[in-house]
C-alpha cells in the first residue's frame, strides 16, 4: 500500500470485521477482534486518517429501488488524449446510472457498471451518455442474467 503504514495484523482483524458491518461498537469490535475498546478506536481513526479505510457506507440493494437491470459496457475510445480521457472520466462520474466505471487495459479503454430501471432507461443511458461523446469509438453492452458473486470488501 503505497503511503500507507503498514497494516499489522490487529488492523487486518480489525479491517476485516468492519469490512462485513462497519457499525459494530469498539466494544463489539474490541470483542471481535480479542484487542481493546481504546485500542480499537485509535486504530480505525488511524486507518481512516491514513487513507486505508476510504469510507463507512450501505450498501443498496439496487432491485429494491427499481434498478432491476444492471449491464456491464465495455467502451473504446477514439482518441486517448489526456484531456479526452479526463473528460470522460468526468462524464461517467457524473452519470447517475454509472455505479462503477473502471479504466482498464486491454481491448477497451473502460468497463462501467450500469444499473438502471429498465431497457428504455439504459437505452437512454446509450443515447445521452455514449452515442453523444465524440470521443466513444465503440462499446459493447453485456446484460447480466443473474448475479452470482458481489464482494465489496478485501481480503486481508
Amino acid at each position: 500500500m503505497a503511503g500507507h503504514q503498514t497494516v499489522d495484523d490487529l488492523d487486518k482483524r480489525i479491517l476485516t470485521a468492519l469490512q462485513r458491518n462497519n457499525r459494530h461498537s469498539f466494544a463489539d469490535l474490541a470483542e471481535l477482534v480479542g484487542s481493546s475498546a481504546a485500542s480499537c478506536m485509535r486504530r480505525v481513526n488511524k486507518l481512516r486518517a491514513e487513507g486505508v479505510i476510504v469510507a463507512d457506507i450501505s450498501l443498496v440493494d439496487p432491485k429494491a429501488l427499481g434498478k432491476s437491470l444492471t449491464v456491464v459496457v465495455t467502451v473504446e475510445l477514439d482518441r486517448e488524449r489526456l484531456d479526452l480521457v479526463d473528460d470522460f472520466k468526468r462524464a461517467m462520474r457524473a452519470a447517475k446510472e454509472v455505479t462503477q466505471c473502471y479504466m482498464v487495459t486491454g481491448d477497451a479503454d473502460f468497463v462501467l457498471v450500469v444499473a438502471v430501471e429498465d431497457v428504455e432507461a439504459f437505452d437512454v443511458f446509450v443515447k445521452t451518455k455514449l452515442y453523444t461523446n465524440p470521443n466513444v469509438r465503440k462499446f459493447r453492452s453485456m446484460i447480466s442474467l443473474d448475479r452470482v458473486k458481489f464482494e465489496p470488501r478485501v481480503t486481508v
